[in-house]
């Protein structure tokens, strides 16, 4: 491992004393009272005040009539990639998923809990590519994958590190396909596109409440909806779809996904603070982008015309001429430094050293090795895969795998000081040295 306290670009540099973490939970009181009284009323299951309070308090901010409580974002997404499916080929037989051997059209750059769902219920991923004006699914690759594949009645989009995606024109692609919209809004609860909350663009959405979220709860998700059949089907199957019946009767599969009373108590603590996270994390962003404005760097781009994202995660690209060279195997990097120029690998290892943690972006899913041999779309058509280069200006193909190989997610704590957060800046110019 490379010793960068002997690095003479580091010289008189000190490492933070305590770790500053890429997206830690930040706590006020109020969670500690609620789980408190979930405990003292001895509501400590998957029924109480705190998820009836937290159901009403989402729905409200997001601006839908139903919210359910679940266990995990990852449980609220295989529920509505489920309940899609029922809704577009029909209750399946026991032991089949709702997709069974059909293909639906999938986010490629975003965490795997978005598209493993389609998995789960039996349907294949086809991965589409990103645009570079917000890192989301390009509506223009969508377009080109529905030439390709007519017959897919399902997309599954995710707006990444918080940012909103081109939500009309992918709403367009898919109004004119006939196809229904599997919202995975996990990273960006309290962004907005035109003054409407994500979650709201969907027939299915959901967002994440995970350890790492702008509001946590430990763990736990929601399932968004308008459709107060949609939410009766989604509680049922979260409670392992039991019967109104005096015993215990199963009609049809069931999972063990509702919420804790508990962790929804921490939810329902953290929710009053939504738009203070949000504004200290903006703070963040523009700190940074101030902060690199002599670099040949950029951040992660949004549409300031027609959304306001959350800033969950500040990202760093770096401009394609100032890459020092760079590969990646499948778990490891190496690279080579050069005078004026630095690659993620590089900066991230320098963050690492000085106690701070960093990210590499989401490796896009069709360079994943459990879904090489999925479909992947790009504007052009072509699919191609770049798993170690960045393509050259102007390329149509694999704007995903241009990203991931230029691009790291910076410390983005909203408890981390303006102070500390200028240590990291100068961290980062020095690796340009």
């Amino acid at each position: 491992m490379y010793d960068y306290s002997k690095d003479s670009r580091f010289a008189g540099i000190e490492p933070f004393e305590k770790k500053i973490w890429l997206a830690s939970p930040t706590m006020h009181g109020e969670e500690l009272a609620y789980m408190t009284e979930a405990y003292e009323t001895n509501w400590m299951s998957t029924a109480g005040a705190n998820i009836n309070e937290v159901e009403k308090e989402v729905a409200e901010k997001i601006g839908c009539r139903y919210a359910v409580a679940l266990a995990t974002g990852t449980a609220a997404l295989h529920l509505a990639v489920k309940i899609a499916g029922e809704q577009l080929y029909g209750q399946p037989r026991v032991g089949h998923g709702t997709l069974e051997g059909r293909k639906a059209f999938c986010s490629d750059m975003t965490f795997d809990a978005t598209v493993n769902p389609v998995a789960y219920e039996g349907g294949e991923a086809v991965f589409i590519d990103t645009e570079p004006d917000t890192w989301n699914m390009d509506p223009a690759a969508l377009e080109k994958a529905f030439e390709l594949y007519p017959d897919v009645r399902l997309v599954v989009m995710a707006h990444l590190y918080g940012t909103p995606g081109k939500l009309d024109e992918l709403k367009a692609v898919c109004d004119r396909h006939g196809t229904l919209i599997v919202e995975d809004a996990a990273e960006s609860f309290g962004a907005t596109y035109k003054g409407v909350q994500t979650g709201r663009f969907g027939d299915c959405n959901i967002i994440s409440f995970n350890g790492n979220k702008i509001i946590t709860g430990s763990a736990g998700g929601m399932f968004l909806t308008d459709s107060e059949e949609a939410a009766h089907k989604v509680r049922k199957w979260s409670t392992q779809s039991r019967e109104d019946a005096a015993w215990y009767q199963h009609e049809e599969l069931g999972y063990n996904y509702r919420m804790s009373n508990v962790i929804a108590g921490v939810v329902r603590g953290q929710l009053p603070h939504l738009e203070e996270h949000i504004a200290q994390k903006k703070a963040i962003y523009m700190r940074y982008k101030e902060g690199f404005r002599d670099l040949p760097v950029s951040m992660n781009p949004y549409d300031a015309r027609n959304s306001e994202p959350n800033f969950w995660l500040s990202c760093l690209l770096i401009d394609r001429e100032a890459m020092c060279p760079q590969v990646r195997g499948e778990k490891d990097a190496l690279y080579v430094t050069e005078p004026g120029k630095s690659c993620p690998t590089e900066i991230l290892g320098a963050i690492a050293a000085f106690n701070a943690e960093g990210r590499p972006i989401w490796k896009p899913m069709h360079m994943q090795p459990v879904y090489r041999m999925h479909g992947f779309i790009t504007r052009d058509g072509s699919g191609r895969a770049r798993s170690n280069a960045y393509i050259d200006e102007g390329a149509l193909a694999d704007v995903g795998a241009d990203i991931f190989a230029r691009g790291l997610c910076l410390p983005s704590d909203n408890k981390m000081t303006a102070e500390q957060q200028d240590r990291i800046i100068e961290i980062v110019h020095r690796c340009f040295r």
